[in-house]
């Protein structure tokens, strides 16, 4: 029999896009925050990146080979995993604890679960969850080109401690922003901040989020519902830098490259926009009264636990069953 001719069950869907390619288009469309990182954080970043992509990629085909199953780094499902990974961590941490973290990511939130497609949890979040609980003070120590500083939410933070109360209302949008330390729209934009090696420039993670969503390889309905909910509650909330906070912090990368992994988000749509609601109401309740300045990690992993009943619950209905009548 010719090998053209394969006998299977259905479905029977072709597809020009494979895993690899897939993988490689993330990878393209996080290129630029990570140019932005490294310019405005330094060249360490470079170290950091490289560190955690290579322990991904090692500890899976090791375990894999391991395992006697089939090694699969070719399909740079670990490499978009380092290199998340590493844009979710400041750039001087330490090299080690990187490699740990890779580790983890890849061992005991993937392949413990089964491999590429099987994980409950976002693996890059959950390593970067780890960290923090295990090595919070170099998680949340914050360099541009070697000068310690906070970075945007943490300012905002302090400023909510010492001055509880007060509502962004008070004052002009600019006047807030200068009077508070924060950084300037245009500095936000750029990434000339502090945080996270690829967080910090919104521009570069917007434009490789609609590069992604122009491609078809994810729908525009995650990113935008979470970045608009959070927008939205940063007012409601009183937040002193207003909807300007979306460009702040993880947003930005949460939003479009990790909230939207096929693995651990709803497959339906009515279903991708509660789960956005989700995470932006989550993020807006930890960063407002929530003892870390930051909350996209976090709320991004609890409402990962949350998608099977999500889709459970807006699944279109079957017709053609026959209904169960009981005796």
């Amino acid at each position: 029999m010719s090998e053209s001719l394969i006998v299977a069950s259905s479905p029977h869907i072709r597809a020009e896009l494979s895993t690899q390619k897939i993988m490689g288009l993330v990878l393209l469309a996080l290129l630029p925050a990570g140019a932005a990182g490294v310019c405005f954080l330094g060249v360490r970043s470079l170290a950091v990146i490289a560190v955690c992509v290579i322990a991904c990629e090692a500890s899976e085909a090791i375990w894999q080979k391991c395992a006697g199953q089939p090694v699969t780094v070719s399909d740079l499902s670990a490499a978009v995993t380092g290199l998340l990974l590493a844009y979710n961590l400041p750039p001087s941490i330490p090299l080690w604890m990187a490699a740990v973290g890779g580790v983890f990511s890849m061992i005991i939130v993937k392949q413990f679960f089964g491999g590429l497609g099987q994980n409950v949890v976002n693996p890059a979040l959950a390593g970067r969850a780890m960290m923090l609980i295990c090595w919070p003070v170099h998680m949340t120590t914050w360099t541009v080109q070697g000068v310690s500083g906070p970075t945007a939410l943490a300012v905002i933070k302090e400023a909510e401690k010492a001055a509880p109360g007060i509502s962004g209302a008070s004052a002009s949008l600019g006047e807030e922003v200068a009077s508070s330390g924060l950084p300037t729209l245009m500095d936000a934009l750029l990434g000339r901040m502090g945080g996270c090696i690829g967080e910090t420039s919104a521009l570069a993670l917007i434009a490789g989020g609609v590069f992604l969503i122009a491609a078809g390889i994810i729908s525009w309905r995650i990113p935008a519902v979470y970045i608009a909910t959070v927008a939205v509650l940063s007012v409601a909330f009183g937040r002193s830098a207003g909807p300007v906070e979306i460009l702040y912090g993880g947003l930005m990368l949460g939003a479009f490259f990790m909230a939207t992994d096929y693995t651990t988000s709803p497959i339906t749509p009515k279903g991708q926009a509660v789960f956005a609601v989700g995470c932006g109401i989550l993020t807006s309740l930890i960063r407002a009264f929530g003892g870390y300045p930051e909350g996209v990690s976090f709320s991004i992993l609890i409402m990962n636990f949350v998608v099977p009943i999500i889709d459970g619950a807006t699944s279109p209905r079957v017709f053609g069953e026959v209904k169960k009548i009981g005796a």
